[in-house]
């Protein structure tokens, strides 16, 4: 449990509608956020900024007693209402509980979202090794065993996630961006997307739901005049978008990407991670980004665009 916890104020949001008994008393249910993933990966980053956001955290609770610490927080009579609970490979012992919790908390109707935070294996060895401190599960074997069996133990975790975060190429300050304009709002949005442009050369981004190729378009590296530019520039764009089949495949691809939406949607899947290729991630890519990006906000899609590796080169 976090050291501010005790001196959290009163009146934070609460959400309406769904209802349990507590104290005899309809009481409001509070939201809840699982944050998970590999160690090393930015899990107390992620924490924190929830914390800083007015959500009650606490750190390293075992599995079973999350339905209990949600009947704890609808006891409180709104004092608690946004609750996130880490939940991490030291409780191991307890981890096998987490699908009968999750469980309990649907038939209770409560709001739950489960946030992955992932990372590259060479990212997690340098932070490890940084801070010269063992994995948690390596034991008497190397960090890269660690990492390894605590990837087995969440795969399917992994799988049932509603947030993937790739931290691999964030800073602390970059992470708590993604945080932000996920969890900030007052009014949870029926979807929100993320747009990321990438170079293929530099690896696909590992926390993608969907992933767009552009290679099929002309690269404007060739063009003398336009290499120096990204796909922020509107000679750059205006290259891309005159080309063969670019409108074409922005027009069909986006209708496409309405009718995921929908099926999201009702799936209860609330947020989706598309990333753009093309070479370096540095024209094409960008360019379609940012015209997909205002498409998905037209319709009503909260929309955030990430250029992984512009400017990488």
């Amino acid at each position: 449990m976090t050291e501010h916890e005790e001196d959290r104020e009163a009146g934070v949001h609460v959400s309406t509608g769904t209802t349990i008994e507590a104290g005899g008393a309809d009481a409001p249910i509070p939201e809840l956020v699982i944050i998970s993933g590999m160690s090393g990966a930015g899990r107390s980053t992620a924490a924190k900024c929830l914390e800083d956001l007015g959500w009650f955290v606490v750190d390293n609770l075992p599995p079973a007693l999350i339905p209990t610490m949600v009947e704890l927080g609808a006891r409180s009579q709104g004092n608690v209402a946004r609750i996130a609970v880490v939940v991490d490979v030291r409780g191991r012992r307890f981890f096998d509980n987490l699908r009968e919790s999750l469980a309990d908390l649907d038939a209770k109707e409560v709001t739950r979202r489960i946030v992955f935070l992932e990372s590259s294996d060479d990212a997690l060895v340098r932070r490890f090794e940084s801070v010269r401190r063992p994995h948690p599960l390596q034991g008497d074997g190397r960090i890269v065993d660690g990492i390894a069996a605590e990837r087995d133990l969440l795969r399917e975790l992994r799988g049932d996630a509603d947030l993937v975060i790739d931290t691999s190429s964030l800073n602390v300050h970059e992470l708590r961006a993604k945080m932000d304009a996920q969890f900030a709002g007052d009014e949870e949005p029926e979807l929100r997307a993320t747009v990321m442009s990438f170079g293929y050369k530099y690896g696909l981004p590992v926390d993608a739901d969907l992933v767009v190729d552009c290679r099929f378009l002309p690269n404007p590296h060739w063009v003398p005049e336009l290499r120096p530019f990204t796909g922020l520039n509107e000679e750059v764009s205006g290259y891309v978008f005159n080309q063969p089949g670019a409108k074409e495949f922005l027009d069909q691809y986006s209708e496409l990407l309405q009718l995921i939406a929908t099926g999201y949607r009702r799936e209860g899947k609330r947020y989706v991670t598309i990333a753009v290729g093309c070479t370096g991630g540095k024209h094409r890519s960008v360019a379609m980004s940012e015209k997909l990006a205002a498409r998905l906000a037209s319709e009503g899609i909260e929309t955030v665009v990430v250029h992984r590796d512009m400017g990488r080169e």
